[in-house]
């Protein structure tokens, strides 16, 4: 089956179910990177499965590896340590590797808000996220472990096949050594001139979006990001703050794909 650029392939390992029966039970989504090699739940995962949920032998969940496949699974070994199952059903993704969305953005002063921007960022359907640490930044360090697990909440409640990339965060100079992205835009707020992303953006290609700090981008920042092939835009007429511009520009991009 064809949706936009993914291919799924359907497969069902238990002869006796049919894909409507499967399908009745209201399953509960869990995260196992290591799914088909070892057919059980990773600790942390087995212990919400047992302690907060109360899932038993029998009880029909969904699985998801990060890298494209979601499984049916039914429990056949409870435990808070490690929750073994049987896979009935596999649906992989097949993703289009040339077209993938990026947003490299400066962490926010309030933690809370890079969490938040994560999250919906992920729901909403991100591919890659990078932390880049600009010269006006106010924060320097972030909990890399922290954002993981809000991706992984938010890869479960949306539903998604894919686990966005999550980059070891680094400086704005060393990120622009490193691009490779097709499409390259840097958002700004400058009364410079600018073009809508919604405008200049295709779905065609691999695309990266810089999105700055609290006191945005400094003029030299943005005159490096240019002699790197990036194309300054505006994100709409408001002025708007590091986690909306990201969240705006993921948007922007997935409305196209």
């Amino acid at each position: 089956m064809k949706l936009d650029d993914r291919l799924i392939t359907k497969e069902i390992y238990d002869p006796f179910l049919t894909n409507k029966e499967i399908h009745e039970f209201h399953m509960h989504q869990f995260y196992a990177p290591d799914i088909e090699q070892a057919p059980f739940l990773p600790e942390e995962e087995s212990l919400h499965c047992t302690k907060v949920l109360r899932l038993t032998d029998g009880t029909f969940i969904s699985i998801s590896d990060g890298k494209g496949t979601r499984f049916v699974a039914s429990i056949v070994h409870a435990n808070h340590k490690q929750t073994f199952v049987k896979i009935v059903e596999k649906v992989h993704v097949t993703r289009n590797e040339s077209r993938l969305t990026h947003i490299a953005i400066a962490p926010t002063k309030n933690k809370d808000r890079m969490e938040w921007f994560v999250e919906k960022a992920t729901e909403i359907g991100i591919d890659i996220i990078t932390p880049v640490f600009c010269h006006l930044s106010e924060r320097k360090s972030i909990s890399a472990e922290r954002l993981e697990k809000i991706a992984i909440a938010a890869m479960k409640q949306s539903q998604r096949a894919y686990l966005p990339i999550l980059n070891t965060s680094l400086s704005l100079h060393e990120l622009l050594k490193q691009v490779t992205e097709k499409q390259r835009f840097i958002a700004h707020c400058y009364e410079e001139e600018r073009t809508l992303l919604q405008n200049v953006y295709k779905p065609d290609s691999n695309a990266i979006v810089l999105i700055g700090p609290e006191g945005d981008f400094t003029h030299e920042e943005i005159a490096e990001a240019l002699q790197h092939g990036f194309l300054p835009v505006s994100l709409g007429n408001n002025r708007l703050r590091t986690e909306t511009a990201g969240i705006v520009a993921c948007h922007t991009m997935q409305l196209q794909r």
